[in-house]
């Protein structure tokens, strides 16, 4: 399933390199693609949508 998040505080791309690799702890299989300029982070993922929210929010951000 695909899920969308908005991460505020999500400011470079070595921001979506840690939020994509805390949600391959996860999933491992998961597709992210994490936009800084957008804030956007899209995953195609069969894992929980609370357990995604918890890995980026793990991670040190925010989601909106």
């Amino acid at each position: 399933m695909a899920l969308e998040f908005t991460v505020p505080n999500m400011a470079c791309s070595a921001c979506g390199d840690t939020i994509t690799k805390a949600i391959k702890a996860i999933d491992p299989a998961a597709i992210v693609q994490a936009d800084p300029k957008t804030k956007q982070v899209v995953v195609e993922t069969q894992a929980e949508t609370g357990s995604i929210t918890k890995a980026i929010t793990d991670a040190g951000y925010t989601v909106a």
